[in-house]
């Protein structure tokens, strides 16, 4: 593995497996807490993620699950070490919301403030309904970058049966919060480049250039007025589809969300375009097994979402605008949850126990390192170029032979190599947290999956 260290971390994963836990065969990736705690803190910009930023989406650890199973309430057996739920902003839980599965790090204040008549606890990392994969025992279940506020009379609990986190909070604390939580005034330090990685991401994924030019479409989106249909053009390993207004009935209420023609290991993009934009759905599992976990909805325009209804929601999902508010009253949600804005969870009328569990994203989204460089360009006056008055030019002299310049020289430079430097990042690159591409690459070299990288 030595000889690999100086590869993009998404190569490396690549090498130990990642995909083939898509296949249901029993490999995992490898890697130990501490060095996803590298991939996902403070050493993520230098890395690159696939196929999101700073090494999210997938599972993280040596206790992955070789299938990942429906919401279920069985004993806790395996452990993901990465990041289930991120904001960038504030984390609000409001009503009747019950708990969030899996590790979470919010940016700014968590704030737990539920009304009275319901269950006056929040849980967090583990949940008692879900994929019942949590963060290891005694890591990191909540890292708050802001003040921490549990209501009177209300708990906030990292904590079932032997299954216990640490609560991490950088700024003050009120309220009961079981286990005791740990004040570490730079306990969100380690994420914060995270925000602008996954506003630059978001962007990058709806619209393939520095500009507003929307990414194309291969599939379509049909309504009924009861349901809307996601239709792939069954071959394309990316799925990408456009989505221009709510996802609910014209009256308001819940329609079903049915995806057809996806091949099997397709990535599916749902661009969610709008600064305004509400789902309300009774959606149920999905027809495929694996497509949950290579399923991504991304808001890159929208400052205020709403997701409600009775349904569990299926796959990640991903806002980009740092000013957005997600309102998530729905009665599940089902895979990452990536926010550069802040959160509400909570419930709507008088339903309770909302849920947000934990599953990974897996996918392979677009490389958001391919817009050409603006440097060399063509320019009008090429240079050099020809002047009115062509003399003095190069002439033959009496030693023609003596040391022309420049000459190749036995140590050419610069030359490709294996060291981190070579992988400099500018533009867009550095927004994401990628590498630029390294040099070309000579035969021998060993490349990651697709041929993105040289290592």
């Amino acid at each position: 593995m030595a000889s690999r260290l100086n590869a993009p971390i998404s190569c490396i994963l690549r090498y130990m497996g990642t995909k083939k836990r898509r296949s249901g065969k029993n490999h995992r990736v490898a890697v130990t807490v501490a060095a996803a705690a590298v991939m996902v803190g403070a050493f993520a910009p230098a890395a690159a993620a696939d196929p999101l930023p700073g090494g999210l989406g997938p599972c993280l650890g040596d206790d992955c699950p070789p299938v990942w199973p429906d919401p279920n309430n069985d004993p806790v057996i395996y452990h993901d070490s990465n990041i289930n739920i991120f904001v960038g902003g504030d984390y609000l839980v409001r009503e009747a919301a019950a708990e969030a599965e899996g590790k979470i790090v919010t940016l700014g204040r968590f704030d737990m403030n539920k009304r009275q008549g319901v269950s006056q606890v929040y849980n967090v990392g583990v949940a008692g309904g879900g994929s019942r994969v949590t963060p290891p025992d005694g890591s990191d279940y909540l890292t708050v970058g802001g003040d921490l506020s549990v209501a009177s009379e209300q708990r906030l609990l990292a904590e079932e049966g032997a299954n216990h986190g640490v609560v991490r909070h950088a700024q003050d604390l009120s309220g009961t919060v079981i286990p005791d939580p740990v004040h570490d005034a730079a306990a969100s330090d380690p994420y914060t480049a995270l925000r602008d990685q996954l506003t630059a991401a978001s962007h990058c994924y709806a619209y393939d250039d520095n500009e507003d030019h929307r990414r194309p479409a291969n599939g379509t989106v049909e309504r009924d007025g009861s349901e809307t249909y996601f239709s792939g053009d069954g071959t394309a390993a990316l799925q990408v589809f456009a989505v221009d207004a709510d996802l609910m009935t014209e009256a308001g209420g819940q329609e079903g969300i049915v995806f057809r023609g996806i091949p099997d290991g397709a990535t599916v993009l749902v661009n969610v375009y709008g600064t305004t934009r509400n789902i309300s759905t009774y959606m149920g599992s999905l027809p495929q097994s694996g497509l949950r976990e290579n399923l991504l909805w991304n808001f890159p325009d929208a400052t205020t979402i709403g997701l409600k209804g009775t349904g569990q929601f299926q796959g990640s999902v991903l806002i980009g605008q740092q000013s957005s508010v997600a309102t998530v009253a729905i009665s599940g949600t089902n895979g990452r949850f990536y926010s550069a804005g802040s959160l509400t969870h909570t419930s709507e009328g008088e339903s309770g126990g909302q849920e947000l569990h934990a599953y990974p994203f897996d996918g392979d989204l677009p490389d958001c390192g391919e817009e050409p460089s603006p440097t060399p360009t063509p320019t009008d006056s090429p240079t050099p170029t020809p002047t009115d008055s062509p003399t003095p030019t190069p002439t033959p002299t009496d030693s023609p032979t003596e040391s022309p310049t420049p000459t190749p020289t036995d140590s050419p430079t610069p030359t490709p190599s294996d060291s981190p430097a070579d992988h400099r990042r500018t533009g867009r690159h550095a927004a994401l947290g990628r590498p630029t591409r390294p040099p070309t690459c000579g035969s021998a070299n060993r490349r990651c999956r697709n041929g993105r990288w040289c290592r």
